[in-house]
């Protein structure tokens, strides 16, 4: 993801991806102004200065999704979001009625404007599993 201060960044999003059980990033210098990579066991996440020295712009219409497995943890990821530079967007935490059934949703945008949103789908009731 494009970031125009990467130590802004770093710390929102250290302070948020731990959250997820996951490490600080690791630094990689990219020749311009560095960059981080944050890795779990299900994917990665990176923040860089963009390479052409442009301004970051976030995406119009995107946000990024973290699956989460409960509403205290979707909770933590919106409140460290918060207290590290993050900005609260779209509606407050809370349960939402989609066509794909009930989720829990918390959105925020990072230091940069990114959007985000942290989803819980809670497990379906009656499914025995085999």
């Amino acid at each position: 993801m494009g970031v125009n201060d990467i130590e802004a960044s770093r710390r929102f999003y250290d302070a948020l991806l731990g959250t997820l059980g996951m490490k600080p990033g690791v630094y990689n210098h990219n020749g311009v102004a560095g960059r981080f990579f944050y890795r779990s066991p299900t994917g990665s996440f990176g923040i860089a200065k963009p390479l052409n020295g442009a301004p970051a712009t976030q995406g119009n219409g995107s946000a990024i999704e973290f699956s989460m497995e409960s509403t205290e943890q979707a909770d933590a990821f919106h409140a460290a979001g918060v207290a590290n530079g993050g900005t609260t967007c779209v509606d407050p935490p809370g349960w939402r009625d989609g066509s794909v059934g009930k989720l829990y949703l918390t959105h925020l945008r990072d230091p940069d404007a990114n959007k985000l949103c942290a989803l819980f789908r809670p497990p379906k009731v009656g499914l025995i599993p085999y």
